[in-house]
């Protein structure tokens, strides 16, 4: 595994390496010593994966507060998705930017999300499944989300929105005196 710097702090991109042959493919989705420049001394303690059916289809902008602040790592195992990162954080030299890559299972990359980010995606293809690796357990009270179309945020999404969750139409748009996540 490789990782790679994006534009907001702290969130990196690791790229995996797919061996195929006649059988077919064979990919690591985690090494702990491989990631741990980015993971350090976290621990995975929540596996979870989605399936959404429709391309335009987004899910996000979520993150959960502090004590249940997490860590996450996300990477695309059918289909094609545009992961998108928003950086919550107080006094990051990033607050309130965003970071996108296409995630697909063919270009093997992962998404790794730190805490007081929040995160969401857009389907480009149907029937797009993610794997997500957690280093905090959900707790439904400390979930909470961002709008994905926020005018401060301005996220450039590639494909016009087909269907949205009714808790992801509740997020709120990022009010002006917000200072950012304390973690």
């Amino acid at each position: 595994m490789k990782l790679f710097p994006s534009s907001i702090v702290g969130v990196s991109v690791a790229e995996t390496r797919t061996s195929r042959d006649h059988r077919g493919a064979f990919s690591r989705l985690f090494c702990q010593n491989e990631l741990a420049q980015a993971i350090g001394r976290r621990q995975i303690v929540q596996i979870n994966q989605s399936k959404t059916a429709l391309s335009g289809a987004i899910r996000g902008m979520h993150f959960q507060h502090r004590p249940h602040a997490e860590m996450k790592m996300v990477r695309c195992l059918k289909g094609l998705v545009w992961d998108v990162v928003v950086d919550l954080r107080a006094d990051s030299e990033t607050f309130l930017q965003w970071h996108a890559e296409e995630l697909s299972e063919e270009n093997a990359r992962m998404m790794i999300i730190p805490e007081g980010c929040a995160h969401g995606f857009q389907v480009l293809e149907p029937d797009s499944e993610l794997l997500y690796l957690h280093t905090a357990s959900y707790n439904a009270d400390a979930e909470s989300g961002v709008a994905y179309n926020d005018p401060r945020l301005n996220i450039k999404w590639p494909l016009a929105t087909t269907d949205l969750s009714k808790r992801d139409q509740s997020h709120p748009f990022i009010s002006p005196n917000f200072q950012g996540l304390k973690l």
